[in-house]
């Protein structure tokens, strides 16, 4: 949170999507550097925009991501994540 803040110029994420589902992770979102918070029974009436937006380049998610793998090597993805050498993978056709 610490380096939101220090990003953003201390004003904090203007909103976040929680897809983990951890208790850590969603009081992370709902703490005063976010100021709109999704959590997964909620995000996924989004994902259709969402997705049309990333496909239209509108937005880009590629930051989040620590990890880009090929789709064949999913379970190096999960490896990665598991070993805490990767938070968010993102896998490509």
């Amino acid at each position: 949170m610490a380096r939101v803040k220090d990003i953003t110029n201390g004003l904090g994420a203007h909103s976040v999507i929680e897809a983990v589902g951890t208790q850590e992770s969603m009081m992370q979102c709902s703490s005063p550097t976010s100021t709109s918070t999704a959590v997964p029974h909620q995000v996924r009436r989004f994902l259709p925009e969402l997705v049309d937006l990333i496909w239209q380049r509108e937005i880009d998610p590629g930051k989040v991501f620590d990890l880009s793998l090929p789709l064949e090597e999913v379970a190096e993805g999960y490896r990665a994540m598991d070993e805490r050498r990767a938070i968010k993978v993102l896998l490509w056709p």
